[in-house]
């Protein structure tokens, strides 16, 4: 018996030991694969001042590694990068003012949701962190729903927002006033809530389940109460506007590279300077930057036009203007390899 019972405490041991061995390999291996695509909001010390830029990685058509550096200078590609086992390495060339260009080289590591390293040149070196950029669902945004029995339609519009820890909850706005949806629901495009009518003498309950087209941006769903069942389609205000544009400037000092980013609830980062609201009317597109440098405010504004996949228009500040053009970036998908 006890031999047996030794054999069992052995035999148990070892399974314990292959399953927490075979998470670890798992989990390590998912961070290799999994933990350096997207954009990093990194922050680094340049002489006297912290600086703010996006680096930003992704894969080009053919599945090869792809690297980008924004702020607010411009748009640069990555050379010579490398990441293995969450060791992360590239160089980066910078023009000067004077059109002479330095090569900077960083080596640094990506654990635990965290990038660190430093950055180094013929001039120095400095270090850098950076975290991943917090990401807006897809939900978000305001929609202009339109509701459909046999005999009518109805239109409302439903806000949604999100919270700092990315929950969602929404307003729903109609001619009998506005409903407060406390939570909904969003994963892989498909969206649920429910939402509740109150009165002295009546109360309405009601679900919705639909699903939001990627390509179109617009939602289809049921809603059902005790009433039937609704058909209910959105379109979210915004979406040709939507996304991510590659961006080309034009002043006296030449071209150069930049990147725009309208999220769903119409905020934006141009480069890596956060725009509050992207205004939209008809085809004009406008908005306005903002840059602090220490108590004093400098302002640039932009004025455009929208024309399917173009963006065109001028950025003007007191100190002069540049001519954008500005192309909407489509997203490929590439089909995984079986091994």
């Amino acid at each position: 018996m006890k031999h047996q019972t030794f054999f069992k405490a052995i035999l148990y041991c070892s399974l314990m030991l292959l399953i927490m061995f075979s998470a670890q390999v798992k989990a390590q291996s998912s961070q290799s694969r999994g933990g350096l695509y997207g954009d990093w909001q990194i922050k680094y010390e340049a002489g006297e001042r912290q600086r703010e830029a996006i680096i930003s990685f992704s894969r080009d058509s053919e599945g090869n590694r792809t690297g980008q550096w924004i702020s607010f200078m411009g748009l640069s590609e990555l050379k010579d990068l490398e990441y293995e086992d969450g060791q992360l390495s590239f160089s980066r060339v910078s023009r000067g003012r004077e059109g002479e260009s330095t090569t900077t080289k960083f080596t640094g590591t990506i654990q635990d949701g965290k990038l660190s390293g430093t950055m180094s040149s013929d001039r120095g070196e400095y270090k850098v962190e950076g975290k991943p950029s917090p990401r807006i669902s897809r939900a978000v945004g305001s929609w202009q729903m339109t509701l459909k029995t046999d005999e009518r339609e109805f239109n409302s519009t439903m806000v949604v927002k999100a919270d700092k820890e990315g929950k969602l909850s929404a307003e729903w706005q109609s001619e009998r006033g506005s409903i407060e949806i406390p939570e909904l629901q969003y994963e892989r495009g498909n969206l649920s809530f429910k939402m509740e009518r109150k009165t002295e003498d009546r109360q309405w309950q009601a679900s919705f389940e639909g699903s939001i087209e990627r390509e179109t941006g617009t939602l289809t769903g049921v809603l059902k109460s005790d009433r039937g069942e609704i058909e209910a389609v959105g379109k979210r205000a915004g979406t040709a506007l939507i996304g991510t544009w590659n961006i080309e400037s034009t002043s006296e000092r030449g071209a150069r590279k930049q990147r725009l980013i309208v999220n769903p609830d119409m905020s934006a980062l141009y480069g890596a300077i956060p725009i509050k609201e992207v205004s939209l009317e008809g085809d004009v597109v406008s908005f306005k930057i903002v840059l602090e440098f220490g108590d004093q405010t400098f302002e640039m504004g932009f004025k455009g036009k929208l024309s399917d996949t173009k963006l065109t228009g001028e950025l003007t500040s007191s100190r002069g203007s540049q001519k954008i053009t500005g192309t909407k970036a489509v997203r490929t998908f590439r089909r995984r390899s079986a091994s």
